[in-house]
């Protein structure tokens, strides 16, 4: 069968459309935006680092724009999403909450999981303690317990009540009814979500297959090696593997140019794949994106599709860092352009660039550059952090260039 053929730049923009990225929003946010947006990614992963907005509120910004990041919460405290273990500590949108607590249950291998059956099997007595004080006395933050012992053991320190809340969240014995400042509010599975009495958990098996379909949606278009990793499936996937759901018209198998694997598309993209190869697909959005967005989460897969080599390096000693600690990667219409390190300093006002990369090879025009100044001083903005302040570019002479293309957008910047 001769496979439909896409060119690199065609399967980006089908990969950015499914993500929600191809355009800017058309309209100002929603609250019900917010929560198609959620489930257009079918995932949402949380970090707690804020040197700029935590990544979920961030993702969710480069999606929307501009909207209030108490909504999410909102969000969650409606039950309209839930917090489970996923690609990591992730938001999902609810109506998915029975497939993670099978796939928790009987076949996810994560660590988060791993640690809260060590915890269960050495002290359950705890465990039911714990419960009982929550059945009696309401929801409870691990900051409503005082260390006992003066200081920290395993799972970063954590006291014994903190293992033991994440012990129950991980068995789904707890769920998150809410954040208070962004701490989790843990409370009983059946008062979160009463449902639970009468839910009936699906077969692993089809939990699994539901994952693949489901990763493959979200993605727009991947290779087979690419998707387990959105879901943390295992083990990884091979073509043979994805044969029936082909067989079925659950995936189209399509050709990308300069790869020498086939690519697959869900059959509910079909829209938007005959727009990518008859070339209505049009990126015309400039963002930054979290170092936690799902379009950057796979290493190799953000390499092959974009020619961008990207790592997280929050997590690497200082000495080891290329470009800085929290390096927010730059998209402009269709490409993944360079990246920025920043930080927010929220009490001063300031949105403080400390080092902006390009890309090698890439040359920004003075359109391009106002899109990139408007699209940081959005941002900044968001952060409630209207002075821009930019220390180093590379190249050198765009620090100059960029300055002014954030004059002619109204922002104040520091001085020369």
């Amino acid at each position: 069968m001769d496979h439909p053929s896409l060119t690199p730049s065609q399967a980006r923009c089908l990969q950015l459309a499914a993500q929600g990225l191809l355009v800017p929003p058309k309209r100002a946010a929603t609250r019900l935006s917010l929560r198609r947006c959620i489930a257009r990614m079918q995932l949402l992963q949380i970090d707690t680092i804020h040197v700029v907005a935590r990544s979920p509120y961030f993702v969710l910004f480069s999606r929307l724009g501009q909207y209030p990041t108490a909504w999410l919460e909102q969000a969650l405290a409606g039950a309209d999403v839930f917090e489970t273990w996923a690609h990591e500590a992730c938001f999902a949108p609810s109506e998915d909450l029975a497939l993670h607590r099978s796939y928790n249950r009987h076949s996810r291998a994560h660590w988060g999981l791993q640690r809260g059956k060590e915890s269960e099997a050495s002290a359950r007595q705890h465990l039911d303690a714990l419960l009982a004080h929550i059945d009696e006395n309401g929801p409870v933050k691990s900051s409503d317990f005082e260390r006992q012992d003066g200081k920290g053991g395993g799972w970063w320190g954590w006291k014994d009540e903190k293992r033991w809340l994440e012990a129950l969240f991980a068995n789904g014995e707890l769920m998150v009814a809410r954040r208070e400042n962004f701490q989790r509010v843990y409370e009983l599975a059946e008062r979160v979500c009463p449902a639970l009495a009468t839910m009936a958990e699906p077969e692993p098996q089809a939990v699994h297959k539901q994952f693949i379909e489901k990763s493959i949606l979200a993605l727009g278009i991947t290779q087979a090696r690419w998707v387990h990793d959105y879901f943390r499936l295992k083990p990884r996937l091979k073509d043979a593997d994805i044969d029936a759901l082909v067989a079925q018209g659950r995936l189209l198998r399509v050709r990308v140019q300069g790869w020498a694997v086939p690519g697959y598309v869900h059959c509910e993209n079909a829209g938007l794949l005959k727009k990518a190869l008859t070339g209505k697909l049009l990126a015309t959005h400039t963002t930054l994106l979290s170092p936690f967005d799902p379009l950057v989460w796979d290493r190799e897969r953000v390499a092959t599709m974009f020619e961008f080599d990207y790592r997280i390096e929050c997590y690497t000693p200082q000495a080891k860092r290329q470009y800085g600690y929290f390096v927010l990667p730059i998209l402009q219409r269709g490409e993944l352009i360079g990246r920025l390190d920043a930080k927010a300093h929220r009490a001063d006002g300031v949105f403080e660039i400390k080092s902006l990369y390009l890309q090698v090879g890439v040359q920004v025009d003075e359109i391009a550059l106002l899109e990139l100044a408007r699209a940081i001083a959005d941002c900044a903005a968001w952060h409630g952090t209207p002075q821009v302040q930019l220390t180093h570019s590379t190249p050198v002479a765009l620090r100059g260039r960029l300055r002014k293309a954030l004059t002619l957008c109204r922002v104040e910047t520091d001085k020369p």
